[in-house]
């Protein structure tokens, strides 16, 4: 039968068709908005649980940097009882016997500051290059200036057998992050020394080179151990994540402030305490020409 021989549908008839037809397209469209609902409560739901788990992590993470550090712990191979690595020509490290440091023996805190301090193991060595010694922090911004100004001519007088230059990083500054950059950082440091000590000062640089802002939480553990493989340095992550040299790096800042250093950087030229006023390669040129 054609369409134009098909009986016509009768008023009602076609009322109840297009009902009909509404009716189905509601059903759809209920379905459909069903099943966006759910789609987003899930999402809701899978959000609400990643963020939940990284809060999780961040309180653990937070919890386990500021956990109480040991009184007494090992230093690290090549570095000294002060917390200082000494580096000479060509970024070689002297070697230091393993030894063991400990909060009780740190002396008494000065009751007044006095007008010159004495650093231990700072003073001049008879017969031997200058001594340089520099107190540091890695998340301050004038450690930072200090090696961008002086850091290629200390390097220079090294690699010339003029001077031995030791750093001491401290944890002075733990309150200017969140999570103890200034300890983390200097454990991360003396983990390096600890087995790779040809690459210490790449870390070193490194660590001032991408030194983060104050007040914020500082580079993550994880970018610490990933700045060690970078430089070519032997595996760090068990010893950062067992906090190794933080006893270490706890005995050195306490002993600095003790003697009566009160910020960063502090430098000491053959034992005499530079006071940042003058020109330092000047300083050191002096010492040199006293030495003969």
């Amino acid at each position: 039968m054609s369409p134009a021989n098909e009986p016509r549908l009768s008023k009602a008839e076609r009322t109840a068709q297009a009902r009909e037809q509404a009716r189905k397209i509601r059903e759809e469209q209920l379905k459909k908005e069903k099943r966006n609902k759910l789609l987003i409560g899930w999402g809701i739901v899978v959000a609400v649980v990643a963020i939940l788990v990284i809060i999780a992590l961040v309180v653990v993470q937070n919890i386990q940097n500021s956990a109480p550090i040991a009184d007494s712990g090992p230093t690290p191979a090549n570095g000294n009882v002060h917390g200082g690595v000494t580096l000479l020509a060509n970024n070689e490290v002297v070697k230091s016997e393993p030894a063991t440091v400990n909060v009780a023996d740190v002396p008494a805190p000065l009751t007044t500051k006095p007008a010159t301090v004495a650093a231990p193991g700072a003073e001049a060595e008879a017969g031997k290059p200058v001594k340089v010694v520099a107190y540091i922090d890695f998340i301050c911004p004038v450690c930072k200036r200090f090696e961008t100004t002086y850091g290629e001519s200390l390097t220079n007088l090294r690699n010339e057998g003029k001077i031995s230059l030791e750093y001491r990083p401290l944890g002075f500054l733990d309150q200017q992050s969140t999570t103890n950059y200034s300890s983390r950082a200097a454990n991360a440091a003396a983990c390096v020394v600890n087995t790779s000590p040809e690459k210490y000062a790449d870390f070193f640089n490194l660590l001032f080179e991408r030194q983060p802002s104050e007040g914020g939480a500082g580079i993550s553990d994880k970018d610490l151990k990933a700045m060690a493989t970078e430089v070519g340095a032997a595996n760090i992550d068990s010893c950062v994540d067992n906090k190794e040299f933080r006893p270490y790096v706890k005995v050195a800042t306490q002993e600095a402030a003790a003697i009566g250093i009160t910020g960063t950087p502090t430098v000491f030229v053959d034992g005499k305490q530079w006071d940042g006023s003058t020109d330092l390669n000047a300083e050191i040129q002096a010492a040199i020409s006293a030495k003969g």
